[in-house]
């Protein structure tokens, strides 16, 4: 799977997208319990999992992310804090770690650049723990999400709700909850394994 487009890693390296990306944060994830074990799938420059880090201090955070530059980034942003952050680059449709590895899994922004997101769902639902859960956002496929990512140059395969929905039913995941938002442009989302 290629590294994220110029455009796309401009965007995530600015000063528009830290505020940008730490409200998202909050909003996705702020009433959900997030175990010991984060691993975090599309980090990009790291400022989602810092945030993460600096609210639950018991958490610890494995970033991962296509793209070399974007790990880079988030290890130089996440060193402040030792060893409850990891960084590696992966590829979700084909994970590094071992079956059962994680208690939460967030995807924030990231699963419609996953062409073959059913494979990565899958691969979700195997890191994680037993009682574990996919917590996140992502855009909706409409037509001003896809007139933007037509132009942006990044793969991507955006996805309606419904698709999601059986993709995590599909993938095993159970305790589905998607709920609409952004004006329907956008979705947050939480399944358990």
């Amino acid at each position: 799977m290629p590294a994220m487009s110029r455009i796309e890693r401009i965007f995530c390296q600015s000063a528009i997208w830290r505020p940008v990306a730490t409200a998202l944060v909050g909003w996705s994830s702020s009433d959900q319990q997030l175990g010991a074990d984060v691993l975090e799938i599309g980090s990009g420059s790291g400022v989602m999992a810092a945030r993460l880090l600096k609210e639950h201090p018991g958490i610890t955070v494995t970033a991962t992310d296509i793209d070399p530059v974007m790990v880079d980034d988030a290890r130089t942003r996440l060193s402040e804090f030792g060893d409850r952050a990891h960084t590696q680059v992966a590829d979700v449709t084909a994970l590094p770690f071992e079956d059962n590895s994680f208690d939460t899994v967030l995807s924030f922004l990231m699963l419609h650049h996953v062409v073959e997101w059913p494979a990565a769902l899958s691969e979700i639902a195997r890191v994680l723990r037993p009682g574990g859960s996919l917590v996140g956002y992502d855009l909706v496929r409409a037509p001003v999400t896809s007139f933007i990512h037509r132009y942006d140059g990044s793969p991507h395969r955006l996805i309606t709700i419904d698709e999601l929905r059986d993709g995590f039913t599909d993938a095993g995941l159970v305790r589905v909850t998607i709920s609409p938002a952004i004006l329907g442009q956008g979705m947050r989302f939480v399944a358990q394994r």
